[in-house]
């Protein structure tokens, strides 16, 4: 008796409920394709996109429970005030998928379904036309990249080196390529990087042209 009571009183409907949080199950998910679908492959971030699928129903389920109580609500905010989350956003696209998480589970919680689904269309429609034209319309210079790696085992590296540097520059193209003295040279062109994504590549560089001796030159 006590337990319907509490419930008639909260306006607690389990069919809405749970149409509630599946639809932002579903959300979520979809939220970790699209970020592994278009940023995934680059490993840049934190490995926020972990918390998605958790996250979504956890929001929705959050604003299901507050949304009939002011005080509860406000003495939520407090109590979120402190919280802190120690692994920082490396990626500012990262906040964005964030944003949209968090967008789509306050949707699902207020049974705004048709907005969320059109979010979610715009979104991929965005992303997609991004991916698109992102090596053909782009504001930074062009930069070199040369590289020197032993004969011997060019051959062996060869295809590794060629995805290696396709998934780290934007625009990569091989301009010449030629061997003297037991070394193959390499020119590249590519849009330009910052400073400590240089360090970075020919730090990975090292390790994969090993045990042979590779040499590179960042413009």
């Amino acid at each position: 008796m006590l337990a319907a009571s509490l419930l008639k009183s909260s306006n607690f409907n389990l069919n809405e409920t749970m149409l509630a949080i599946g639809f932002s199950l579903v959300a979520s998910v979809a939220v970790y394709l699209i970020y592994q679908l278009f940023y995934g492959s680059r490993n840049i971030g934190a490995g926020v996109d972990r918390c998605f699928i958790v996250g979504g129903p956890a929001i929705t389920a959050l604003f299901l429970g507050i949304q009939s109580s002011i005080p509860l609500s406000l003495g939520l905010l407090g109590a979120l005030s402190f919280v802190r989350f120690r692994t920082p956003v490396k990626d500012a696209a990262e906040i964005g998928f964030l944003l949209l998480l968090i967008a789509t589970s306050i949707g699902a919680a207020t049974r705004n379904y048709l907005v969320t689904i059109i979010l979610f269309l715009i979104v991929f429609l965005s992303l997609t036309v991004q991916w698109l034209v992102r090596n053909r319309l782009s504001f930074r210079p062009q930069a070199s990249f040369m590289i020197s790696v032993d004969k011997a085992v060019f051959g062996d590296i060869e295809q590794k080196l060629t995805q290696f540097l396709k998934s780290r520059l934007d625009n990569l193209e091989m301009k010449t390529m030629s061997v003297l003295d037991d070394r193959v040279s390499i020119h590249y062109q590519h849009r330009e990087i910052s400073a400590s994504d240089k360090v970075k590549l020919t730090t990975e560089l090292t390790k994969l042209a090993e045990p042979g001796n590779i040499e590179f030159f960042a413009g």
